[in-house]
């Protein structure tokens, strides 16, 4: 019996072994949530409510259908933090971490393995980016919770309390959860910009990408007799989208909402509200007001970009800003009539450019299916039901409220798509395809009129 699971294990794909890791990861999360001593006295806590909280907490997504700060007690913070932090930087982060530990030697069926958690393109060096991605990310979320910690002391009453709204709001921003235990996201924290400038570092440092973080610190740990440092295109990329991603959100919100929620507001005021929700949209899911105020062209602006997300390699969901920006590339190369594309001195592969192309239609239509579904099951307006989709699908949990009244149906769509949105596309499709197979032969190529 032992023998045959082995078996079985072996001939499953890498994309399907993560997925079937992210499985456990799940039930193992909806256990550890539905222990008595995770929850305070007196609240209802059904299946369907662990499995969307579990799935919400390792797809670190936010998106919940119970109040964090009325459902959990202090260990249930705690283990739910733990279950965020296990969702944020991947299950063979940790799984690393653990095999080093018991001395266990990192094989090629293990690298594969990480190969296709982090969205990597080579064996080479993945034990060192999981040692390097565990260590910056403990470094991070413990310097963050001393700051926000001792911070807090003005804000409540207990040592104890402010240095554990600190740890939360540390772990949930760095790992882009969009849990709180504040029972408001970080509205109670609106005019403090400090706090606020914090927590948006916090996000960009686990949205921005783990090798944009590992290429930052080798060039800011080399000595100045070494060779001169390069950043890779990747860093390049993603960093450059990634910026202008945010600029763009907060122009277009300030601009939408000029008149409409900033009327009477202050520069600064308007600022920081316009950029601390631009920033969340990469997958963070925090909020420093009720985005239900917005009006719709802004809640559309934020869905887009919700629905573009984070970074690949990063804590983040959503197609990522290396999909989005090789998609502009590859239209903006093509009204040119240029058939290969160049940036930063660098060409790109025609195997990324194709997969950006499947990754954004295959995207595309998931949302649009999960939309038109929660169209027949749910009385809300469109808006919020497009809204509450590229949320869960961008792991990113900015909610207008509807997610505690949806139906099973609609909870079950959202599951979906906050767990596809976890694993990524790419293993979502290799799951379903199984193993690459070569062609081993080509029929005539025939041409068919195109637009």
């Amino acid at each position: 019996m032992v023998d045959q699971f082995k078996n079985r294990l072996y001939h499953l794909s890498p994309a399907q072994l993560i997925v079937s890791f992210y499985f456990l990861a799940v039930s193992f999360s909806v256990i550890m949530l539905s222990l008595p001593i995770a929850h305070k006295e007196g609240v209802d806590w059904s299946f369907l409510d662990a499995l969307f909280t579990a799935v919400s907490a390792v797809s670190v997504t936010g998106l919940t259908v119970v109040s964090t700060a009325e459902m959990f007690s202090v260990p249930g913070i705690f283990i739910l933090a733990f279950v965020l932090q296990f969702g944020g930087i991947g299950v063979m982060t940790l799984g690393t971490f653990i095999w080093l530990l018991m001395g266990k030697k990192i094989g090629l069926k293990e690298r594969q393995l990480i190969m296709t958690d982090q969205n990597q393109s080579s064996l080479s060096g993945l034990v060192n980016l999981m040692k390097h991605i565990l260590s910056i990310i403990i470094i991070v979320e413990l310097m963050g919770a001393l700051i926000l910690g001792t911070y807090f002391l003005k804000y409540f009453p207990s040592w104890q309390e402010a240095y554990l709204q600190g740890f939360f709001a540390a772990v949930s921003a760095t790992t882009n959860a969009g849990f709180d235990i504040t029972g408001s996201s970080l509205i109670p924290f609106a005019n403090d910009y400090f706090v606020q400038f914090v927590v948006i570092i916090l996000i960009v440092l686990g949205s921005i990408g783990f090798p944009v973080l590992i290429e930052v610190k080798d060039f800011l740990t080399q000595k100045s007799n070494d060779y001169r440092f390069r950043f890779s295109l990747f860093t390049k990329l993603t960093t450059t989208t990634f910026l202008i991603l945010i600029i763009v959100g907060t122009v277009l919100i300030i601009l939408f909402e000029w008149n409409h929620f900033f009327e009477g507001k202050t520069w600064h005021e308007a600022f920081f509200f316009a950029l601390f929700q631009s920033v969340s949209t990469k997958s963070a899911g925090l909020a420093t007001m009720d985005v239900s105020l917005f009006s719709e062209p802004t809640l559309l602006v934020i869905s887009a970009l919700m629905f573009i997300g984070a970074s690949p390699s990063s804590v983040g969901g959503g197609i990522r800003t290396t999909t989005f920006a090789l998609n502009l590339l590859f239209l903006y190369h093509f009204a040119k009539g240029n058939r290969h594309i160049k940036i930063f001195k660098r060409e790109l592969h025609d195997d990324d450019i194709l997969k950006s192309v499947v990754v954004t239609i295959m995207a595309t239509l998931l949302c649009f299916s999960a939309i038109t579904i929660l169209s027949m099951t749910e009385e809300f307006p469109l808006i919020s039901i497009i809204f509450e989709v590229c949320s869960a699908f961008g792991t990113t949990g900015l909610s207008l409220g509807i997610t505690p009244e949806l139906s099973n149906i609609g909870k079950i769509v959202l599951i979906i798509l906050m767990f596809v949105g976890r694993v990524g596309i790419l293993s979502f499709l290799f799951v379903l395809g199984g193993r690459e197979n070569k062609t081993r032969y080509h029929y005539p190529k025939e041409r068919v009129i195109i637009g």
